[in-house]
């Protein structure tokens, strides 16, 4: 690999904010950007919809495509109920085993059963594990979409993961105009992650809301729009 961004990893975040700022997602509001990765998930996704209705709050999350069809009425309901839905990938593959132009199909492929389903259209694209090559960032915009990692993650997959060291993983590097990486489902995390990471984004909303900090997805962030419209 001859370019320094061939792989950009999730656990070099200092690195990846310094060497490619934009893909941290950061931006000059006052405001943060709540995501989720790996759902739909029947058994914990509801869960956190119904939390983040009680905040009256809004997220993004990050779906893998071979679950959405699976979970059409789930997916819907997302919709319906204001949250943006991204693509995380058909599935969970680190993107350095697929070539390019099989990552623009799995791509397109998800957006597209996205789309198909809720009648919105698809925006970002954040890959599994955070991992990041040259060719993944063009095959995104080659499928025209953003790709956006985060600034500040709660570690919440982890065994050894508890509310409050969610909490405090979260707080050490989010700063306003920050993106915040959760996860909606233990599919590939720890068993019962979720149910550590439900009360900790209950938490953080709180904290939040004292703090003056307007809370949301990826589309009220104030970031440019630089992708190109997606043919399929």
């Amino acid at each position: 690999m001859n370019d320094a961004l061939d792989v950009v990893s999730a656990g070099v975040g200092p690195l990846r904010r310094r060497v490619r700022p934009t893909l941290a997602g950061i931006s000059g509001l006052a405001h943060v950007a709540l995501t989720f990765d790996d759902g739909p998930d029947p058994a914990s996704t509801p869960s956190f919809v119904a939390l983040l209705e009680r905040w009256d709050c809004r997220a993004t999350f990050f779906l893998l495509g071979q679950h959405v069809a699976p979970h059409a009425g789930l997916v819907r309901d997302l919709a319906d109920r204001g949250h943006e839905l991204a693509v995380h990938g058909w599935d969970h593959r680190c993107v350095l085993r697929s070539g390019e132009a099989a990552l623009v199909d799995d791509l397109r492929r998800t957006a597209a059963t996205i789309e198909d389903l809720t009648g919105g259209p698809v925006t970002w694209y954040r890959p599994p594990y955070g991992v990041l090559g040259t060719h993944a960032l063009r095959a995104a915009r080659r499928a025209g979409l953003r790709t956006v990692l985060w600034s500040a993650w709660g570690r919440d997959w982890e065994r050894r993961a508890t509310p409050a060291r969610i909490v405090t993983s979260v707080d050490r590097t989010l700063r306003p105009g920050g993106v915040v990486l959760l996860h909606d489902t233990d599919r590939t995390s720890a068993p019962g992650s979720w149910q550590r990471t439900l009360p900790a984004t209950e938490i953080l909303l709180s904290r939040w809301s004292e703090a003056g900090l307007r809370v949301g997805p990826l589309s009220d962030h104030g970031l440019a729009d630089d992708v190109r419209t997606r043919s399929r």
